[in-house]
């Protein structure tokens, strides 16, 4: 399936070049994303018998990793857009699956809450029984990718009935759903990553994603291959997108009393074969965890959790290498270096944050140990 032969105009024509605007005016990238759905690319998950491309995570990949190299902020929006088709496509009604395959239909994840942060297995947020046909879903949810923005939230809450949490899909203009302020942020400024407070929001036991209680058995079967591994593939791609600038200004930088330039420099060679090799190891381990997916290996977790911290904290490390080797060149916008910079930030403390993935592994190790 040649998906990136669809792709590459829409990046090299649109995403690009209103990258630097998406940044700084905080813009949503509606634009971008109507291309991608009149290309099919925002059904690139559905199935095929709604009319989606059928595709999966090695598809998804590709197509985040090329978006990330030129604007990280829509290829985290479109992240959050496969996550959430990836919970709808085996629950939700065929009308809502065939409205995303057609391009016609943003969706995002509503998990994180104030309450829980970066646990985001333990939601705070309530679904009351609302006679027998619905619920009312209560909750403070934070920093919500396309909030105000996606036309549905896969919704997380606790059980309305027993233990356990419960997933929803849940129309984005219900009554009772309140975006309190706009994200102003120093990275992925124009991905409208806002707080989301929902009170009393009538929702329908058939908006229902899996039973209730069985959410976190949901999100492990259907969830868990994408969201890890595009958020690092994220990173993947603005790592890429990063050195280029850099080696781009190395190359053509040169010093006018003798006519050497920047790529003469040991140092600065060493600078940029070391975040090569970062860079390229954070994306050797995100391929090897999409083969753990698609093999079935028991390693598969294990693998997820490692390729989205490995990929944040190499991310934050080649970024910082670029704005070093260019020097004063780096803080200037049209270089592209410091908006990357920037939005290289987000990934270590997006739920669950690297120092909590660091816990949840460690935990493992010591328990295999024991």
């Amino acid at each position: 399936m040649d998906i990136l032969s669809s792709l590459e105009p829409i990046v090299r024509e649109l995403i690009a070049p209103a990258a630097a605007h998406t940044d700084s005016q905080a813009v949503y990238p509606r634009q971008a994303l109507q291309a991608l759905g009149s290309q099919g690319l925002l059904g690139l998950i559905s199935a095929a018998d709604v009319g989606g491309m059928g595709a999966g995570l090695p598809e998804a990949v590709q197509v985040v990793e090329r978006i990330a190299q030129d604007c990280p902020c829509t290829a985290m929006v479109l992240t959050m857009h496969y996550c959430g088709v990836a919970l709808i496509e085996p629950f939700a009604a065929e009308d809502t699956r065939r409205a995303i395959a057609q391009g016609r239909h943003i969706t995002t994840l509503a998990v994180s809450e104030t309450g829980s942060r970066s646990h985001i297995w333990a939601p705070t947020g309530t679904a009351a029984a609302q006679g027998p046909s619905a619920v009312l879903l209560n909750a403070h949810k934070s920093m919500i990718t396309s909030a105000g923005e996606a036309d549905s939230y896969v919704w997380i809450s606790r059980a309305s009935t027993g233990e356990g949490n419960t997933l929803w899909l849940v129309d984005s203009r219900l009554p009772g759903l309140q975006i309190p302020a706009r994200f102003d942020g120093m990275g992925l400024r124009g991905n409208a990553s806002s707080p989301i407070i929902a009170q009393d929001v009538a929702v329908p036991l058939s908006c229902r994603l899996g039973e209730d209680g069985r959410g976190e058995d949901v999100k492990a079967r259907y969830l868990m291959p994408y969201f890890p591994t595009l958020i690092a593939t994220t990173s993947v791609g603005l790592m890429q997108g990063v050195l280029r600038r850099a080696l781009q200004h190395v190359a053509h930088t040169r010093f006018a009393e003798n006519g050497s330039g920047l790529a003469d420099l040991p140092t600065i060679r060493a600078y940029l074969a070391k975040a090569q090799l970062k860079a390229d190891q954070a994306r050797l381990l995100r391929d090897d965890a999409v083969q753990a997916v698609l093999a079935g290996r028991p390693d598969a977790k294990t693998r997820l959790l490692q390729c989205k911290a490995a990929a944040a904290e190499a991310a934050l490390e080649v970024s910082d290498t670029a704005m070093r080797v260019c020097g004063g060149a780096a803080f200037r916008k049209d270089l592209g270096i410091e908006r990357l910079f920037r939005d290289a930030r987000a990934a270590s403390v997006m739920a669950p944050t690297t120092d909590v993935i660091y816990d949840l592994l460690g935990k493992a190790l010591c328990e295999a140990a024991a």
